[in-house]
């Protein structure tokens, strides 16, 4: 960063005042616009998602019914419940109509309002991801940093390989492999299930969340070695050694350069993970929203996957706006664009 620019960001134009002001619209600008982005995105996601259940093999009646002996005047009721016989357009406007309101229908498998459905599987989701998250976080960003610190060394050769393997092995993979080993072989988790109580749901998670953050951490680590091997190697950096800087104030230097990257990288694998449940939860037989999601689109219950998708849509839109939104917090560079666009 050269010494005008260092001067911009200290001393932007006009009173503070009215610095923030502008800064506070043009802010408020960026959010609606990347709102009214994801709107419309789900919007498409929804049409395309609805597209392909009415398009895919399979009848909802002989779900319903399945081999029992049935009349017409019964097959015919079905068909009148669910709307099955209105045209394409008119059962997507339909559905869009209600989805508007907060009203996604009911479940055509489980009898059951949608929201009711999603709200009774929504926690167990909720606390594999967060400690995925938390797994990846703690492993990936460290070894990264001392990875990128020791270049060369035997750390980073052992990191590097570390990444490589969970970059290699896919996650259903990974997740069958430590199910044998440390449920069957080494019976120290359970096998399969949510667990009762926060301690024992806990327990069942340890293993699932492992198998999710392996491959995500892997990303993260070369990500986060990357970007600080990056600035370690900038001329800041060296600038910085030259004055007579320590090692440990050069590093904390480095890492906040790097942070942008790093931020970046781990709100990547967050939507990863979000996406990623629905093989672990499957693996694992966890009562969460990926295992839900995969039932209802082998029933075809419209309804409800069309809610998990535009759910798990949303979800994957706030991260990345609240990612972008972050780089005015650790880079006065970003604000200072803010502020003159």
């Amino acid at each position: 960063m050269t010494a005008v620019e260092i001067a911009t960001v200290a001393t932007p134009d006009g009173p503070p005042g009215k610095t923030g002001s502008r800064m506070g619209k043009n802010l408020g600008r960026t959010v609606a616009l990347r709102i009214a982005g994801v709107l419309v995105i789900l919007l498409i996601i929804s049409f395309v998602t609805f597209s392909l259940l009415y398009l895919a093999p399979g009848d909802i009646v002989k779900n319903l019914l399945g081999n029992r002996p049935t009349s017409p005047e019964a097959i015919a009721a079905i068909r009148a419940e669910y709307h099955l016989d209105d045209p394409f357009f008119v059962r997507y406007i339909d559905w869009l109509g209600g989805a508007l309101t907060g009203d996604f229908g009911e479940s055509i498998r489980l009898q059951q309002p949608v929201g009711d459905v999603i709200a009774s599987r929504l926690p167990s989701t909720i606390a594999l991801i967060a400690l995925s998250f938390l797994v990846a976080l703690v492993t990936a960003i460290p070894l990264g940093i001392v990875s990128a610190a020791r270049e060369g060394r035997a750390t980073d050769r052992i990191g590097s390989a570390l990444s490589l393997l969970g970059l290699s092995a896919p996650s259903f993979a990974l997740a069958i492999l430590l199910l044998y080993l440390f449920s069957m072989l080494i019976p120290l988790f359970p096998a399969y299930g949510g667990g009762d109580g926060p301690l024992d749901a806990l327990w069942h998670l340890t293993l699932p969340a492992v198998a999710l953050a392996a491959g995500i951490g892997a990303i993260l680590m070369r990500m986060t070695r990357a970007a600080v091997l990056r600035e370690l190697q900038s001329d800041a950096i060296t600038f910085a050694r030259a004055r007579g800087l320590s090692e440990r104030e050069v590093r904390t230097i480095a890492l906040r350069g790097a942070a942008i990257p790093i931020v970046t990288g781990a709100g990547l694998i967050l939507t990863f993970i979000v996406g990623g449940t629905i093989i672990v939860e499957t693996v694992f037989a966890l009562p969460g929203i990926g295992s839900l999601l995969q039932e209802a689109v082998l029933f075809k219950d419209f309804p409800l996957v069309q809610a998990l998708t535009m759910l798990i849509a949303a979800v994957i839109a706030v991260i990345t706006i609240l990612v972008d939104l972050s780089y005015l917090l650790l880079d006065p560079r970003v604000r200072t664009k803010e502020l003159n666009r």
